[in-house]
Formats: C-alpha cells, sequence, structure tokens
C-alpha cells in the first residue's frame, strides 16, 4: 500500500471550509425552527414531531448518499458533486421556510413551514455526509484527528455567526423581531436568506479548491484491489439483493462502530432535546412566560397576542440564539486544542469528560430563574435581560466542550476501523446512530413533557442532562482500533 501524503495545514482547512457554510445554515434552524413553527401555529407538545422529520431525513438519505459517494468517479470528483448538489437545495430551503405565511391561500403556513423544514434536512444530509467522508478520503490517518478537529472548529464558528444573526440583525441593524400569530419576525426571515448566501459560498469555496483524488490514487492510497472494485461494480444487482447487500453491511459493521451507537444514542436524544425546547424552556422559567400562551387553542381564544407577552416570546428568542452562539464558541475554542488534549489522555477520557460536563451543563438550567433586569453588553449592542439569562452561559461552557467533542472524537475513533472501499456507505449507515435516538426523542419528549413535566419544559432539559451523563459512562465500554500517532496542529502545519 503506497503511504498517502500528509496534507499542508491550510489545505486540510479547505477540505472543510464548506462545512461552516453548512453549521451556519444548520445553526439558524436549530435555534429558530421552534420560533417559527410556534409562531405558525404549532403546539408546545406538538414541536418534537414537527423535528421529527431531520433524523428521519437523515436516516432515509445520509446512506444513500454514502452509497452513491462510494461508487461516484468523475471529473468533478467523487464527493464535491453531492456536496454542491445538496448545498443548493439548502438553500432555497432556507428561503422558502420563514416566508410560509405568503402562501396561506393555497396551503396552510404550518404545513409549508413543515415542508420546507424537511427540504433543508434532506439537503443538510445530502451536503453533511460526503463531507465526513471526503475528510476521511483526503486526509491520512495520522493527521486523521486534526482534520475532524479543524472540522469541528468550522462547524462552531459558522454556528456561532449563524445563531447570533437575527439578534445583531435585531439590535445592531434595527430589524423588528416580534410576530404575531402566523407570522415570522424580520429579523428571523433576513437571516435565513444571509444564511443561505454563507452557505453557497462556503461550499463553492471547498469544491473549486479541493481536488480529489482519482481512483487509481487513491486505491493505492488506501490498499483498495482496484479489480476487485471494477467486478462488483460491474455486477448488475436486482433491488432485493442490494438490500440484501445492505443489511449484510449493517450486520457486518465494526464492533467499534457498535460501540459508539450506545455512546450516540445518549448524546443525541439530548441535543435533540435542547434544540427542541430551549427556547419555550428560557421563554417560561427565565422570562416568566406562562406555558399557556405556547399552547394553539389557547391562543385562538385570545386573538391578538398581548405586546409583553410576545416582546417577551421575541427577546428570549433572541437570547437563545446567543446562548446557542455562546455554546458553538466554547466548542469553537475547544476544538482548538481537542487534538492536542486527545493525544495527551486519550480519546475515550477526553470524549467522556466533554460529555458529562455537558449532561452537568443541561442539569445546571434550573438553577438560572428569572432574576433582576441586568444590562449586558456583547461589544457588538447592549441589552437588558433577566439576571438568570446571563447565568445561563455557564452552562454553555459545558455544553459546547460536549458538542465539539460529539463532532470529531466518534469519527477520529470510528474513520480507522472502516474499510476504505465502503467509508461512505458506512458513515451512512452511522448516521443511523445519529437519526434513531433523535426519533425516539420526537416519540417521547413532547408526551413527557405534556404528562409528566405538565409543559414545563425546563425539566426535559434537564433529564437531557441525565441522558449526556450516560453517554459519558458508555465511552468507556468502546475499544478503539489502534492507530497510528497523531500528528497535531503545529506538526500538520509544517508539512
Amino acid at each position: 500500500m503506497k503511504k498517502q501524503p500528509k496534507l499542508p495545514f491550510w489545505q486540510v482547512w479547505n477540505v472543510s471550509l464548506g462545512f461552516l457554510g453548512v453549521q451556519f445554515g444548520f445553526a439558524l434552524q436549530n435555534a429558530n425552527a421552534s420560533r417559527i413553527l410556534s409562531d405558525l401555529g404549532a403546539d408546545l407538545h406538538s414541536l418534537s414531531l414537527f423535528w421529527i422529520v431531520a433524523p428521519l431525513m437523515g436516516l432515509l438519505v445520509q446512506p444513500i448518499v454514502g452509497s452513491a459517494s462510494d461508487r461516484t468517479w468523475s471529473r468533478f470528483g467523487r464527493r464535491n458533486p453531492y456536496i454542491l448538489f445538496g448545498a443548493i437545495a439548502a438553500a432555497l430551503g432556507m428561503a422558502f421556510m420563514p416566508n410560509a405565511s405568503i402562501v396561506v391561500a393555497f396551503i396552510a403556513p404550518i404545513l409549508f413551514g413543515g415542508v420546507m423544514l424537511a427540504l433543508m434536512d434532506a439537503a443538510f444530509n445530502v451536503t453533511m455526509q460526503p463531507f465526513r467522508a471526503l475528510v476521511s478520503d483526503m486526509v491520512p490517518s495520522e493527521q486523521r484527528t486534526v482534520g475532524y478537529s479543524v472540522q469541528s472548529l468550522l462547524i462552531n464558528i459558522g454556528a456561532v455567526m449563524g445563531s447570533m444573526l437575527p439578534f445583531i440583525l435585531t439590535n445592531v441593524i434595527g430589524l423588528e423581531n416580534t410576530a404575531q400569530a402566523g407570522e415570522v419576525a424580520p429579523s428571523v426571515i433576513w437571516a435565513f436568506y444571509i444564511g443561505a448566501s454563507v452557505l453557497l459560498g462556503s461550499v463553492l469555496w471547498t469544491v473549486f479548491r479541493t481536488k480529489e483524488y482519482p481512483p487509481e490514487e487513491y486505491n493505492a492510497y488506501k490498499g483498495i484491489d482496484a479489480e476487485e472494485v471494477a467486478r462488483e461494480r460491474a455486477e448488475r444487482k436486482s433491488l432485493p439483493q442490494r438490500l440484501a447487500g445492505f443489511f449484510a453491511l449493517l450486520v457486518s459493521m465494526p464492533k467499534t462502530m457498535r460501540q459508539l451507537a450506545v455512546v450516540q444514542f445518549f448524546s443525541w436524544f439530548s441535543l435533540f432535546i435542547m434544540w427542541v425546547y430551549t427556547t419555550p424552556a428560557i421563554t417560561q422559567h427565565v422570562w416568566g412566560v406562562e406555558a399557556k400562551w405556547f399552547d394553539h387553542d389557547y391562543l385562538a381564544t385570545v386573538g391578538e397576542i398581548p405586546a409583553h407577552i410576545a416582546a417577551a416570546k421575541g427577546a428570549a428568542g433572541d437570547w437563545v440564539g446567543i446562548i446557542f452562539a455562546a455554546y458553538s464558541l466554547f466548542a469553537a475554542l475547544f476544538s482548538i486544542v481537542l487534538a492536542r488534549v486527545a493525544h495527551t489522555i486519550g480519546r475515550k477520557p477526553t470524549y467522556a469528560l466533554s460529555l458529562l460536563l455537558g449532561g452537568l451543563g443541561y442539569m445546571s438550567f434550573v438553577l438560572f430563574k428569572g432574576g433582576d433586569a441586568t444590562q449586558v453588553n456583547l461589544l457588538i449592542t447592549e441589552v437588558t435581560v433577566p439576571s438568570g439569562a446571563v447565568g445561563l452561559m455557564l452552562p454553555m461552557i459545558g455544553v459546547g466542550i460536549a458538542w465539539a467533542a460529539i463532532l470529531a472524537m466518534p469519527y477520529a475513533i470510528l474513520s480507522d476501523s472502516l474499510p476504505a472501499a465502503k467509508t461512505g456507505v458506512y458513515m451512512g449507515i452511522f448516521n443511523f446512530t445519529i437519526a434513531a435516538p433523535q426519533i425516539l426523542s420526537a416519540l417521547v419528549a413532547g408526551p413527557i413533557l405534556a404528562t409528566v413535566f405538565d409543559n414545563q419544559a425546563i425539566y426535559i432539559i434537564m433529564l437531557a442532562g441525565v441522558f449526556m451523563v450516560c453517554g459519558a459512562i458508555s465511552v468507556f465500554f468502546v475499544r478503539e482500533p489502534e492507530t497510528e500517532p497523531e500528528t497535531d496542529s503545529g506538526e500538520a502545519a509544517a508539512a
């Protein structure tokens, strides 16, 4: 097997730069989809059912795209065509979703918003899956943790920008951030337009600045028998045969993948709860808005939403963008040292400690309630919020550290255990471990919130913390494949 050359440090960045834009858009969705859907008429306990489209799209799309990109060799590249197509579709979904109210004459806005959410998620998944495989393709094993750490850093830079954008458009540019029932705030609409533009621009940078290896080189670097691959591709298989082959891969997945699946279950069950319920949780717990103001039936009886309720919901929604940006910023900072920490104390201890800190962060949300009005200087502007809102910055440190590890460590551990010829399809199958816990969370979180917690969303955030701690414990049952010594970022830069 021919030794794959190390990449210059900035080429490692180029390979992943498009993920900055993808996460910019994804962060906008995460911080604002519940807000948009609530404004369009979704009940509090039904929010998770709308969000179920995200993991469903991942479950359906990623294995298909992964398998297809494994078999694609064109003059445009192997992964790049899928990355570009997905980015274009995601940008279209971002442009249309916040404008659901304009189609009321043809389709219910809440239904249109759900359809656009599904389109965005399908497109994000078409783009994300080849990006994961692209790093595995282009970055040699000894730079793999550096590669995924850089990807994690760029993801979180994009997330900081995307999460804060509606707040900036409101408090710096001066756009309106309140909305009446059935409409979306102008600040959110324009944020989605800008996000679509950043997404396309960054993906185009990666596509045009990353030259993928031709088949002969790739096979030589990965130790793949080109003739055997050619025979497999030349063989025509019926749909039942293809499905049988897929399930055979599923059954024979590497042991490391099975063990990581348990960790992924607890991690992503928790993350899904955070994305869906942070906005109502802090609106209720910190801003003191009663749960009835998230009830579609109750809103129908009062007609116009009182100004102080609309203002509180708008302010809380903007602050969710700020604290989501904060955890993404902390994740970006931790990503800078993640590879070195993992090299020093080991991947598993780094991963487990990170998840533990995230779990403690979620559980501490309950400590920050209401409080006196406090003026906060955010450098770009000053805002006045309850003191409890300021206190939420502390839990975000742990959540950010956990998020950085979730984005990098499973893939760094997994990639060395995968056969190179089937990296794409196995990365797609690994997405089952992301999608399945989110689907389960979507199905059970709403009923738990309604029946166990009486629609007090702060308590389901605490439940997310319990699951994240369980994830930290399960890391120690993962057996890592043996790998070559990792190269840190400084060595990569000198390569």
